[in-house]
Parts: structure tokens; C-alpha cells; sequence
């Protein structure tokens, strides 16, 4: 006998889950025995150091995070696009040091993935109004947050390449 449809929504939910916490212990990887000055250092002078790149993902799943609490607590609320660009917040966070910035975004990271794990498949489905997309409900956000970190997770891996053999 055939699965009803969409029976195995909430699996696609704790995979997403998983995928929080493989790509925050990428980022644990990619920082792991470097000091204040390697986690500052910009390898290239116009992009992003280390601790600058965990700062970002830090900064991006306050974001969702407050997004998700919102869509969750109202019935389709209005969702801010959101650009980094003069963001005082990220500023805050990027003046604190290196090791400090990394506690703070694994931390946050657990306490979210656990977040995610009490909602229902309801939850999971409610949306908002977002101006560039159509359907803005709890699973697209993460799995978009998911997709934008990864590319910031790569980027993490190219800055610590030149500071010798990755650690395990």
C-alpha cells in the first residue's frame, strides 16, 4: 500500500535540523586552534575574515530565528527583507573576540536547533508575507538559511586553508 502524501514531512524537518548542527560543527572545525589574530585575519583584504564570516551566520539566524518566533505567534505577519549592510548588530558582534564570536554562534546554534525540534508539522508550515517570496512559511526559512550558510560555510573553509591542515 502506497504512503499517504507528505507523510514524511517531519523526517524532512529533523534532517534539516541535522544539517544546523553538521554545518555549526563545519564552523567549529574551521576555527578550532586558531588565535585572536588567524580569526581576524582577512586573507583577502576585501572579504570577510573568519570570525567576520561567523559573525554573519550568527547574525543571519537572529534574524530567521526572530522571523520564525513571529510567524509561529501571529497569523501571516509581514517579513523584512534583510541586508547586512550597515547592520549595527552584526557590528556589535564582530568587535568582540574571535573566540568569543565562535562560543556565541555554537551556543545560539544548539539552543535554536532545540527550537526547532519542540515545533509541530503545523508549526513548521505556518508562513508570512515576505516581498521576494511567495511562500514564506517556517521549513522554506530554514532550508534558505541552510543554502546561504553553506556558501558562507565554503568560504570558511577557503580562509583557513592557508593557516595549515584542517583539524578532524
Amino acid at each position: 500500500m502506497p504512503e499517504p502524501p507528505h507523510s514524511d514531512k517531519h523526517e524532512a524537518h529533523h534532517r534539516l535540523i541535522a544539517r544546523l548542527r553538521q554545518q555549526a560543527d563545519d564552523v567549529r572545525r574551521f576555527t578550532t586552534g586558531l588565535d585572536a589574530e588567524s580569526l581576524s585575519q582577512r586573507i583577502q583584504p576585501d572579504k570577510w575574515s573568519l570570525k567576520e564570516l561567523v559573525c554573519h551566520l550568527h547574525r543571519l539566524q537572529n534574524v530567521f530565528e526572530g522571523r520564525i518566533e513571529n510567524v509561529i505567534a501571529q497569523d501571516n505577519p509581514p517579513i523584512a527583507s534583510y541586508s547586512p549592510e550597515g547592520d549595527a548588530e552584526f557590528d556589535k558582534m564582530a568587535a568582540r573576540p574571535g573566540d568569543e564570536c565562535v562560543a556565541g554562534f555554537l551556543d545560539s546554534r544548539g539552543r535554536f536547533a532545540r527550537r526547532l525540534e519542540m515545533l509541530t508539522p503545523a508549526e513548521w508550515h505556518r508562513g508570512g508575507r515576505h516581498p521576494d517570496f511567495p511562500r514564506f512559511d517556517v521549513h522554506f526559512q530554514v532550508e534558505y538559511m541552510l543554502h546561504h550558510e553553506a556558501h558562507h560555510v565554503y568560504q570558511m573553509l577557503q580562509r583557513r586553508v592557508p593557516f595549515g591542515k584542517l583539524p578532524h
